[in-house]
């Protein structure tokens, strides 16, 4: 079966770096979208950013633009968000998520998403 599988959260400094990985297996993700949501303590999950599986076309919701990046690795099924510049909001569990969208849609999708990973944690101290 499809399984997501995150790693690489932790605590962090404002102002420092994190890279999240997310392992994916049991299916091919050619035409998929792959993509990363969050959700802080007493907030619903939002969109954080989205790639496509098959062409590395990628989309960010405002608030990360120019401080996070999303990749993939397609011989390793790992997608990546590496994020610098973090700020205390930037504080939640980071879930990855996979859907046979278009990547740039896979933020409206949030509740009909065929994949989801367990979630990672971040926390980003003042």
């Amino acid at each position: 079966q499809v399984q997501l599988v995150e790693s690489g959260g932790g605590l962090v400094q404002a102002g420092g770096s994190l890279n999240l990985s997310c392992a994916a297996s049991g299916r091919t993700f050619s035409g998929y979208a792959m993509g990363w949501f969050r959700q802080a303590p007493g907030k619903e999950r939002e969109f954080v950013a989205s790639i496509s599986w098959s062409t590395g076309s990628t989309y960010y919701v405002d608030s990360v633009k120019g401080r996070f990046t999303i990749s993939r690795d397609t011989a390793k099924n790992t997608v990546y968000l590496q994020m610098n510049s973090l700020k205390p909001e930037d504080t939640a569990v980071y879930y990855c998520a996979a859907d046979p969208i278009v990547y740039r849609f896979l933020g409206t999708r949030k509740n009909g998403i065929n994949y989801w990973g367990k979630g990672t944690l971040v926390t980003v101290s003042s």
